[in-house]
């Protein structure tokens, strides 16, 4: 009986703690568990079951597998890409911006210097006859003065539009050099004359004086109409005086433009008739009146060509570093 019931039956006891068969089982429950138990937490249940792996798996560090890793790696791989696309969107978006604002700031430029070289063509075809007080520097008049600056601006312009549009770096250096080199000559300019105001001031006057004995001769037309045009219009006579004109015409005479009424040959009697005043205190004076404006217009011109400066060397740079690229 007793061995049928060991032997035969269907049912078994289920073994005893203290039984050593149960080593067996509990052990590889316990490696099952170490499995899963770094997913599950350790004191976790897997369908039920307790998966607690022990008093030392308790204490196991949690390990990330190694797909996860490389899927953190890509993941901030892939944000540092689109923060560096984002960021050369921005780049090229200003750089373009850039392109575009030197190309309109260049037009603009050469528009206006077209504007005064076309003045100047027409002064110097319609009244070619106004010319300089000095007798110096004859060829300074109004229409060459006009005419040099409008074809310098337009030919600086040129350069600025095309170089801008086309990133051509010849054109870019071409550009800044010539308006560097204009800005250097304006300020060495404004230097000297600040230094030497006296010695300029004098200089001048002798000048205007000595122009005064071309007055009214063969070839100096364009003379003679511009002291016409200063005394008329600066209420003026001579350039420290009315007394002048009498070294001019060895005469007590001055031209009909002293008069205060203009009548023909007025100049030769009643010099209570005259304008008192000098012409070159007179013009002094005016420019002392205007002089901020005057300074407010050399002010926007150098700011002007530094804005010009620094937009063509931003452009060389680009296209430089362009071309080393591509090359």
């Amino acid at each position: 009986m007793n061995g049928s019931e060991s032997d035969e039956s269907p049912y078994h006891r289920s073994p005893s703690l203290d039984s050593k068969d149960s080593a067996g089982p509990q052990r590889g429950f316990r490696r099952y568990s170490s499995v899963y138990g770094g997913q599950f937490g350790a004191n976790s249940s897997f369908f039920g079951m307790n998966t607690n792996p022990g008093p030392k798996g308790s204490k196991s560090e949690y390990r990330t597998p190694k797909g996860s890793k490389y899927m953190v790696f890509y993941l901030d791989l892939s944000f540092i890409f689109l923060l560096e696309l984002k960021r050369c969107n921005m780049t090229h978006n200003c750089l373009l911006g850039l392109k575009y604002l030197m190309f309109v700031f260049n037009l603009l430029f050469w528009m206006a210097g077209g504007g005064v070289l076309g003045v100047g063509i027409w002064l110097a075809v319609t009244q070619g006859n106004f010319a300089t007080l000095s007798a110096t520097f004859p060829f300074l008049s109004a229409a060459n003065l006009l005419i040099g600056t409008g074809s310098v601006a337009t030919i600086i312009g040129f350069l600025g539009c095309v170089g801008a549009i086309k990133e051509n770096k010849c054109l870019l250096l071409s550009f800044f050099v010539l308006l560097l080199l204009i800005f250097i000559v304006e300020v060495i300019a404004g230097i000297l004359v600040c230094v030497y105001r006296a010695q300029i001031d004098t200089h001048a006057r002798d000048d205007l004086t000595d122009g005064l004995q071309l007055f009214g001769t063969d070839g100096n037309i364009g003379l003679t109409n511009a002291w016409s045009i200063v005394q008329t219009d600066f209420r003026c006579c001579g350039v420290s005086n009315y007394t002048d004109w009498f070294e001019v015409f060895n005469a007590t005479q001055v031209p009909d433009s002293c008069c205060r009424e203009y009548t023909v040959s007025c100049g030769l009697h009643s010099p209570e008739t005259w304008w008192r005043d000098a012409c070159y205190e007179r013009v002094k004076m005016w420019l002392q009146d205007n002089l901020l404006v005057i300074g407010a217009f050399a002010l926007c011109t150098a700011l002007i060509q530094v804005v010009g400066l620094t937009l063509a060397m931003v452009m060389y740079c680009r296209a430089l570093r362009a071309f080393d690229y591509c090359s």
